[in-house]
């Protein structure tokens, strides 16, 4: 009963992670920009690292000016990729703000630590107060989404609105990101924007379908990690993205060798 007790607040953090970001998992998938989640994350990392050096209590601040400057870049992105890659204009976004977070934290003493806890988190020490305050920012951000859901489905899946609207749209993806790289690190929410979404397309083309999907697998695989991590003593977040990987690349797998063996049953026989 202590046992569930303590790990009933990170099911529930994870739980919120899964459903907000598998939510946007699709559209970015559509979007075919798979490592805007990945490169933005990082960008508010960098407002993290400086919080380190010159004060922690500015964390919330420096993080939200940070994701808003990225949220401006990126919804410059359809302009930037009338001249380069898309995703090479995310990749040097990314390896920019990777860099700029070894160069702050370098003059933190104890760097190496602060770079781990942006990468992984602390999902598994969150509090009722945690919770609640994602709860209500991610329910702001559901709201807002609800509200303009057939605008930003045309952004995504018709290429259709104006700068505002993508401004928009990444804007309410960077305040979720911020609450979400606080709580359990950029890897985690990289893993939960992606994998979940990328499951749910092995099977289905449908969004709301690909979504249910997306949802089961990664509630499942939530439970699984943060159990294992509690019995063996292991962090959390690597346990629970390793095993959304293993399952993504397992269904995968089956997907390909099941496809294989019915095309080979329906090739006719020559040899008579």
């Amino acid at each position: 009963m202590e046992a569930f007790n303590f790990l009933v607040w990170p099911f529930l953090a994870c739980l919120l992670l899964i459903f907000i970001h598998a939510y946007f998992g699709i559209h970015i998938l559509e979007r075919g920009i798979i490592f805007v989640d990945l490169a933005l994350a990082q960008f508010i990392g960098v407002g993290i690292a400086l919080s380190f050096v010159i004060g922690e209590e500015k964390s919330l601040l420096l993080s939200l000016i940070f994701a808003f400057l990225g949220s401006v870049i990126l919804a410059l992105s359809r302009k930037a990729a009338r001249y380069v890659n898309i995703e090479a204009f995310i990749g040097v976004l990314y390896i920019f703000s990777f860099s700029a977070a070894i160069l702050i934290l370098d003059k933190s003493p104890h760097g190496l630590e602060e770079f781990k806890t942006i990468m992984n988190g602390n999902i598994i020490w969150v509090t009722p107060k945690d919770i609640l305050s994602t709860f209500i920012i991610y329910g702001v951000v559901g709201a807002l989404h609800f509200f303009l859901r057939k605008q930003f489905y045309a952004l995504s899946f018709e290429g259709r609105g104006g700068f505002l609207l993508e401004f928009l749209f990444f804007a309410s993806f960077a305040v979720v990101l911020v609450k979400s790289v606080h709580i359990a690190g950029i890897l985690q929410v990289f893993s939960f924007l992606v994998i979940p979404a990328l499951v749910g397309r092995l099977f289905f083309r449908e969004p709301f379908k690909v979504l249910m999907v997306g949802w089961l697998v990664g509630v499942l695989i939530s439970m699984g990690g943060i159990f294992l991590s509690f019995k063996l003593d292991i962090p959390t977040s690597p346990v629970i993205v390793a095993g959304l990987a293993v399952v993504f690349f397992a269904l995968l797998f089956v997907k390909i060798f099941a496809k294989k063996a019915g095309i080979s049953q329906e090739r006719p026989d020559i040899s008579r």
